[in-house]
């Protein structure tokens, strides 16, 4: 099977492609790069020992899209490409309806008139919304908005590929509701490059580790929990990878329809215990001090998984104690990630 993968030079989107390689299917990546690099590529090809179809272009445009269908005739699609960082959302919203909504009706229209009935959606454990008691399951009452514009972003997208599910009795669609992924390729040669200051927790560890950031910065201590901060479900980024490897095998064995699936561990971590691991890891102290909560953050999120093990038969092999040591492996051999 080919499968198109937008966003798939990004850092979810490298792993799955490595995974998918090794499994034997074809790979082509629509990356615009406006958050990853072309050398995270090459680092694919590199890793697979194959080789891979490359268009550097924005998935918003119809006609490059529509171009590079006709010409690559995918089976499948993964929809990674978006923007995905919480805090900014909440500060440029419309940013985030534009970009993120507007790619994927794109995406949907030119996938019609090309024919491709099969797509892997990239959503989130946002669109749950505040929800008091976790673990959160697939058929929770979702809000009519998230806690913040990123994840209504994801609602939205969710609700498109619903509605052209139940549209078109031919076209299959499996949504992955992600919790929080951390983590590298084993290997140290792919892994997580934000641009400018990090937006998630293991990225801004291990830039604190290395010596790039001063001191982590953890928002907020005094939420509902047992030790004040935060608690979420962090899963390996190559768990999560094959969890989408997991969701094309519905593809090939007929129609699926719409199925939804939540990729996490099925247990949380606190923010607090998530920094002790991490200094265990690295056999040294973290700096951090407390900052105040960020807007549209929830106390405590982490996922009910019994669905994707039961339908998919998969589930998180990887510990904390894995994303740790995989994450500072990757930052100490690239300290200026995949460079400029």
């Amino acid at each position: 099977m080919k499968v198109l993968v937008t966003g798939g030079a990004g850092y979810i989107g490298t792993h799955t492609c490595v995974t998918l390689l090794g499994q034997g299917y074809e790979v082509v990546i629509v990356d615009n790069l406006s958050n990853s690099k072309p050398a995270a590529v090459e680092r694919v090809r590199e890793l697979s020992g194959k080789d891979v179809a490359f268009y550097q272009e924005d998935v918003g445009d119809e006609q490059a899209l529509r171009d590079i269908f006709q010409k690559e005739k995918p089976q499948a699609v993964i929809h990674f490409a978006g923007y995905k960082a919480v805090g900014e959302s909440v500060e440029q919203p419309l940013k985030y309806y534009e970009n993120n909504v507007g790619i994927t009706v794109a995406l949907l229209k030119v996938m019609g008139q090309c024919g491709v009935k099969n797509i892997v959606f990239s959503s989130s454990a946002t669109v749950y919304g505040d929800v008091e008691n976790p673990p959160l399951r697939e058929d929770a009452k979702l809000p009519h908005h998230a806690n913040c514009p990123y994840g209504t972003t994801k609602l939205i997208n969710e609700q498109m590929i619903t509605d052209c599910a139940h549209a078109d009795p031919a076209f299959n669609a499996v949504l992955l509701r992600y919790f929080n992924p951390v983590g590298a390729h084993e290997s140290g040669r792919i892994g997580e490059d934000p641009a400018g200051t990090p937006n998630n927790l293991a990225p801004y560890i291990v830039q604190t580790v290395v010596g790039k950031r001063d001191k982590l910065h953890v928002f907020g201590n005094d939420y509902p929990t047992p030790d004040g901060t935060c608690i979420r479900d962090y899963i390996h980024v190559v768990d999560l990878a094959e969890g989408h490897a997991a969701a094309l095998k519905l593809f090939e064995k007929g129609g699926c329809g719409l199925r939804v699936y939540n990729l996490g561990t099925g247990r949380g971590h606190s923010v607090m215990e998530v920094l002790k691991a991490f200094c265990e890891a690295a056999g040294q102290e973290i700096p951090y001090v407390i900052d105040g909560r960020r807007d549209g953050d929830l106390p405590e999120s982490y996922a009910d998984v019994s669905k994707a093990k039961r339908e998919l038969g998969w589930e998180a092999k990887k510990t904390l104690q894995d994303m740790c040591v995989d994450s500072l492996r990757w930052q100490r051999q690239n300290p200026d990630g995949y460079g400029d």
